[in-house]
Protein backbone atom coordinates (compact mmCIF):
# COMPACT_ATOMS: atom_id res chain seq x y z
CA UNK A 1 0.00 0.00 0.00
CA UNK A 2 1.55 3.60 -0.71
CA UNK A 3 1.15 5.94 1.95
CA UNK A 4 0.24 9.50 0.59
CA UNK A 5 2.28 12.13 2.71
CA UNK A 6 -0.15 15.49 4.09
CA UNK A 7 1.55 18.50 4.56
CA UNK A 8 1.21 20.81 6.66
CA UNK A 9 -0.45 24.41 5.51
CA UNK A 10 1.38 27.85 6.50
CA UNK A 11 0.21 31.10 5.77
CA UNK A 12 -1.09 30.02 1.92
CA UNK A 13 1.74 27.17 1.49
CA UNK A 14 2.49 23.23 2.00
CA UNK A 15 5.63 22.41 4.42
CA UNK A 16 6.73 18.94 5.36
CA UNK A 17 9.77 19.62 6.49
CA UNK A 18 9.51 17.10 10.01
CA UNK A 19 10.96 13.78 9.65
CA UNK A 20 8.42 12.28 12.18
CA UNK A 21 5.33 10.84 10.49
CA UNK A 22 2.38 10.52 11.94
CA UNK A 23 0.57 7.68 10.75
CA UNK A 24 -3.36 7.28 10.49
CA UNK A 25 -4.53 3.80 11.93
CA UNK A 26 -7.77 2.02 11.42
CA UNK A 27 -9.65 1.98 15.53
CA UNK A 28 -11.51 -0.92 14.38
CA UNK A 29 -8.70 -2.92 13.36
CA UNK A 30 -5.51 -1.41 14.03
CA UNK A 31 -4.39 -1.24 10.19
CA UNK A 32 -2.53 1.46 8.84
CA UNK A 33 -4.56 3.70 6.70
CA UNK A 34 -3.12 5.15 3.38
CA UNK A 35 -1.94 8.65 5.27
CA UNK A 36 0.85 9.88 7.07
CA UNK A 37 0.92 13.84 8.38
CA UNK A 38 4.10 15.34 9.11
CA UNK A 39 4.66 16.48 12.20
CA UNK A 40 5.99 20.43 12.02
CA UNK A 41 8.88 21.47 13.38
CA UNK A 42 9.60 23.81 15.47
CA UNK A 43 10.71 26.27 12.58
CA UNK A 44 6.93 25.72 11.04
CA UNK A 45 5.22 26.32 14.01
CA UNK A 46 7.17 29.73 14.73
CA UNK A 47 6.41 30.20 10.66
CA UNK A 48 2.42 29.57 11.21
CA UNK A 49 2.72 31.95 14.38
CA UNK A 50 4.61 34.62 12.60
CA UNK A 51 1.85 33.79 9.72
CA UNK A 52 -0.94 34.39 11.99
CA UNK A 53 0.60 37.29 13.55
CA UNK A 54 1.12 39.31 10.59
CA UNK A 55 -2.55 38.25 9.18
CA UNK A 56 -3.71 39.62 12.09
CA UNK A 57 -4.24 43.31 11.19
CA UNK A 58 -6.46 42.84 8.28
CA UNK A 59 -8.62 40.61 9.67
CA UNK A 60 -8.71 42.76 12.40
CA UNK A 61 -9.79 45.48 10.41
CA UNK A 62 -12.96 43.57 8.55
CA UNK A 63 -16.09 44.64 8.69
CA UNK A 64 -18.65 42.44 10.90
CA UNK A 65 -20.49 41.15 7.68
CA UNK A 66 -17.39 39.94 6.35
CA UNK A 67 -16.52 38.32 9.54
CA UNK A 68 -19.72 36.47 9.58
CA UNK A 69 -19.82 35.66 5.90
CA UNK A 70 -15.87 34.06 6.67
CA UNK A 71 -17.42 32.44 9.64
CA UNK A 72 -20.26 30.83 7.08
CA UNK A 73 -17.94 29.88 4.09
CA UNK A 74 -15.66 27.80 6.95
CA UNK A 75 -19.59 26.19 7.70
CA UNK A 76 -20.30 25.71 4.36
CA UNK A 77 -16.66 24.01 3.48
CA UNK A 78 -17.43 21.52 6.27
CA UNK A 79 -20.51 20.61 5.26
CA UNK A 80 -19.52 20.28 1.76
CA UNK A 81 -16.64 17.54 2.76
CA UNK A 82 -19.40 15.03 2.05
CA UNK A 83 -19.53 11.10 2.49
CA UNK A 84 -15.94 10.63 1.84
CA UNK A 85 -14.56 13.02 5.27
CA UNK A 86 -17.60 10.90 7.03
CA UNK A 87 -16.26 7.59 6.14
CA UNK A 88 -12.84 8.47 6.82
CA UNK A 89 -13.54 9.62 10.05
CA UNK A 90 -15.48 6.85 11.06
CA UNK A 91 -12.09 4.58 10.52
CA UNK A 92 -10.14 6.51 12.51
CA UNK A 93 -12.51 7.01 15.29
CA UNK A 94 -14.60 4.04 15.36
CA UNK A 95 -17.62 6.64 16.27
CA UNK A 96 -20.71 5.57 14.43
CA UNK A 97 -21.73 7.87 11.19
CA UNK A 98 -24.63 8.73 12.87
CA UNK A 99 -22.41 10.70 15.56
CA UNK A 100 -19.25 11.76 12.93
CA UNK A 101 -22.63 13.24 10.73
CA UNK A 102 -24.25 14.95 14.39
CA UNK A 103 -20.88 16.88 15.50
CA UNK A 104 -20.02 18.00 11.67
CA UNK A 105 -23.27 19.68 12.17
CA UNK A 106 -23.20 20.79 15.48
CA UNK A 107 -19.74 22.52 14.75
CA UNK A 108 -21.38 23.78 11.13
CA UNK A 109 -23.96 24.95 13.15
CA UNK A 110 -22.13 26.72 16.01
CA UNK A 111 -20.11 28.37 12.94
CA UNK A 112 -23.21 29.85 11.45
CA UNK A 113 -25.22 30.96 15.36
CA UNK A 114 -21.58 32.90 15.82
CA UNK A 115 -21.86 34.57 12.28
CA UNK A 116 -25.15 35.50 13.26
CA UNK A 117 -24.19 36.93 16.73
CA UNK A 118 -21.32 39.00 15.00
CA UNK A 119 -23.95 40.26 11.79
CA UNK A 120 -26.37 41.48 14.90
CA UNK A 121 -23.35 42.77 17.01
CA UNK A 122 -24.53 41.57 20.27
CA UNK A 123 -21.14 41.29 21.28
CA UNK A 124 -20.52 44.79 21.14
CA UNK A 125 -23.09 45.87 24.13
CA UNK A 126 -21.57 43.94 26.62
CA UNK A 127 -23.10 44.85 29.87
CA UNK A 128 -21.94 44.17 33.47
CA UNK A 129 -24.46 43.64 36.19
CA UNK A 130 -23.02 44.46 39.54
CA UNK A 131 -23.62 42.64 42.66
CA UNK A 132 -26.27 44.04 44.81
CA UNK A 133 -25.46 42.01 47.95
CA UNK A 134 -28.61 43.52 49.70
CA UNK A 135 -30.76 41.69 47.20
CA UNK A 136 -32.44 38.37 47.86
CA UNK A 137 -32.87 35.39 45.37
Amino acid sequence: MSIEHRLNHIAGQLSGNGEVLLNSVDAHTGEPLPYAFHQATSDEVDAAVQAAEAAYPAYRSTSPAQRAAFLDAIANELDALGDDFVQHVMRETALPEARIRGERARTSNQLRLFADVVRRGDFLGARIDRAQPERTP
